[in-house]
């Protein structure tokens, strides 16, 4: 594709940015559908959080990822659209369903964007690994299910003796690969 039609289609190298972002984003969340948000909390949340089934290199966003760090102190407007449309939006997205389920009296959060940002980070895995460690160590779906689970039932509802030993026991083989 030149260059001319490139800009056809994208206004900016920012816009063109941006885009990228979002389907890299889309890879990692899906909006819910109309059905899907009559379900509950804990279903609507794995729904939410759980990759496409896509398949990706794991090496391209990481790539974006440090390219984005080096060249954030140049180029703000793109650090800006991709923490608009990247980590933001995800807060975003379960923040919305966090203020759903206030809303229904499902839960009762007094700052879901607060609670939006902790659920994302114990969601995913450390960003910072992935970067120093190269190549990055393969990323099992069964991992991350695990983790997401983990994450989900912690954040709603704690994390007791009983559960902690049943997460430990279902997870330990899963997350060592």
């Amino acid at each position: 594709m030149s260059k001319r039609t490139l800009y056809q289609v994208f206004e900016s190298r920012t816009a063109l940015f941006a885009a990228i972002i979002r389907r890299m984003q889309n890879m990692f969340t899906r909006p819910l559908t109309r059905d899907e948000l009559a379900r509950p909390l804990a279903e609507r949340l794995h729904l939410l959080l759980t990759p496409s089934g896509e398949e990706r290199a794991d090496l391209l966003p990481l790539a974006i990822l440090r390219a984005m760090i080096t060249e954030a102190e140049r180029q703000p407007d793109l650090a800006h659209e991709f923490l608009q449309e990247g980590p933001y939006a995800l807060y975003a997205m379960i923040r919305a369903e966090l203020d759903r389920s206030v809303a229904r009296g499902e839960i009762r959060i007094s700052d879901t964007g607060a609670a939006a940002r902790l659920l994302a980070d114990m969601a995913h895995e450390n960003v910072l690994e992935k970067l120093v460690i190269s190549p990055p160590a393969r990323r099992y779906p069964d991992a991350y299910n695990c983790r997401l689970e983990l994450a989900i039932r912690v954040f709603l509802g704690g994390i007791g003796e009983s559960e902690q030993a049943a997460a430990s026991e279902l997870c330990d083989s899963t997350l060592a690969l």
